[in-house]
């Protein structure tokens, strides 16, 4: 195949530094792979509608769209060569093109169009083909915690605040604490849908066209939800991608912060989980290791990712409200951002599949290290009639003494506890020793708190429930957005059929 690149009043071809350094980078077999199909569906849609407005004949769309077919049939790589020399993916197609059925032909493709709303059109194609990639991997990962929260609600564990025993909780909880993050995260993703499926193509080189194209029609063959209406915003804009980054920040906080817990509750130190010896690593020195790899690795590729959406930011700010290199090039910070989130999923989903709970460690922890006096505190207030700072004075005495002792929760008595009251308010208690045990009990404390929210067992799964119905819901929408997807272009493919069978 002959090969001539298209470079206007230029008379020189690309240095060799701006071939390797700025044209190579975009023709990797990844960025074709992920975007050729893409370019194809474009190239179809707006041949389509060229022959539906007059602006070329059918004949010639026939003959451009028969070379689509046979370029679309090879998959996601062309059996063509794919060159750096010929500058930048789009002259590769038309090159092919023009092999096979000449100038004359194949130079009409490109009439009414430029390659800046070309390449803002394939952006946002392969942007959201992505986007519902993450969104499935984010429910994948949703659904085994809830699987495993489901498991579990009877492990009562010690909550913690400032990385301090505080209330008895149980592991079930938790992870619907995190699910509901999740559920968040996932919303922030899904309202970018509606910023990403819209339609750029027609916005010419940045002002339009004298062509009468239509573009409501080439939105319709190409999925979108709906048009950039402005022909600059067309192909300047690229905030969708900054959205898109900073919600995957944030859906990366909430996992890092899962992992900082996973790591610190797999220290022999708590004990209260054990990962799999499949995503685990020992030392080569120290025998006794089990180093919780996975949740390791997925913190530092949250690092990264934000820094990705960092650099995005700082090359958008200062970027004229026009097209320039800098908005184009927004996209490479945002495959490796991808890329980086994708895999922290993966790994925390295999890590979280079959992570174990050692609960009779957990509840024997919770039992001894005061997690559960706030509920002792509420019993003097039921029963003994004082007031919550008072009781909560007196319990914290208590505590204190017992810790300098270098006691548990568990030693806590009603002797311990009239001495401290007289001590403090003159009081003599009537609280029993059983009263007391069971106040600290962290199970009977756990399992006690029914409201709206609490660690109940019951009111978990009515947690988890809420949750769970909610992804369900998140599952349909992709499922209807992929369908969507999918008769648009199934639609334009029948057009393109019935285009070269009337010729």
């Amino acid at each position: 195949m002959s090969q001539q690149i298209e470079r206007g009043r230029l008379k020189e071809p690309p240095a060799p530094e701006v071939t390797e350094i700025m044209v190579a980078p975009t023709l990797t077999n990844e960025e074709i792979e992920r975007s050729y199909q893409s370019y194809i569906d474009v190239n179809k849609a707006h041949v389509l509608m060229l022959a539906k407005q007059g602006i070329i004949t059918r004949e010639v769309a026939a003959k451009i769209l028969t070379v689509a077919k046979e370029m679309a049939a090879m998959g996601n790589k062309p059996t063509f060569e794919i060159t750096p020399a010929l500058e930048e993916m789009y002259f590769n197609l038309e090159n092919y093109l023009i092999s096979r059925v000449g100038m004359e032909v194949g130079g009409q493709q490109h009439t009414a169009r430029s390659r800046n709303d070309l390449h803002a059109t394939v952006d946002r194609m392969v942007t959201r083909n992505a986007l519902l990639k993450l969104e499935k991997l984010i429910n994948k990962l949703r659904r085994t915690l809830l699987e495993v929260a489901r498991r579990n609600t009877d492990a009562v564990m010690s909550g913690y605040t400032h990385l301090q025993p505080s209330e008895p909780i149980t592991f079930a909880h938790y992870l619907s604490a995190v699910s509901a993050a999740l559920t968040r995260d996932y919303t922030r993703l899904a309202h970018a849908w509606e910023s990403t499926n819209l339609n750029p193509l027609g916005g010419g080189s940045m002002g339009s066209t004298t062509w009468n194209i239509d573009r409501n029609y080439t939105a319709k063959l190409l999925g979108f939800e709906g048009l950039v209406e402005n022909s600059m915003d067309c192909v300047c804009s690229r905030d969708y991608l900054l959205e898109i980054m900073a919600d995957i920040s944030i859906l990366a906080s909430t996992l890092v912060r899962m992992t900082t817990d996973m790591r610190i509750w797999a220290t022999p130190d708590y004990g209260y989980v054990e990962v799999a010896d499949k995503v685990a690593v020992c030392s080569s020195i120290m025998p006794q290791k089990k180093n919780p790899w996975t949740f390791e690795s997925s913190a530092s590729f949250t690092a990264r990712i934000k820094g990705y959406e960092d650099a995005a930011w700082m090359t958008y700010k200062g970027v004229p409200y026009a097209f320039t290199m800098e908005s184009m090039d927004l996209i490479s910070n945002f495959w490796p951002c991808l890329k980086d989130i994708e895999g922290v999923i993966r790994l925390l989903d295999v890590s979280m599949k079959d992570i174990k709970i050692r609960k009779d460690r957990a509840r024997r922890t919770a039992a001894a290290n005061f997690c559960t006096v706030t509920e002792l505190a509420n019993t003097l207030v039921r029963d003994e009639k004082l007031s919550f700072r008072a009781a909560h004075e007196i319990v914290a005495h208590v505590v204190g003494y017992l810790t300098e002792s270098d006691k548990k929760a568990t030693d806590i008595d009603s002797t311990v506890l009239n001495r401290i009251s007289r001590e403090l308010f003159g009081k003599e208690l009537s609280i029993t020793d059983a009263q007391i045990q069971e106040a600290l009990d962290p199970v009977k404390n756990a399992y006690s708190k029914t409201v709206i929210g609490g660690t109940a067992p019951e009111e978990v799964n009515r947690q988890l429930s809420v949750i769970e119905a909610a992804l369900t819901r998140d599952e349909a929408e992709i499922t209807a957005h992929e369908e969507r997807l999918t008769a648009a272009r199934d639609a334009m493919n029948r057009e393109v059929d019935a285009l070269i069978a009337s010729v």
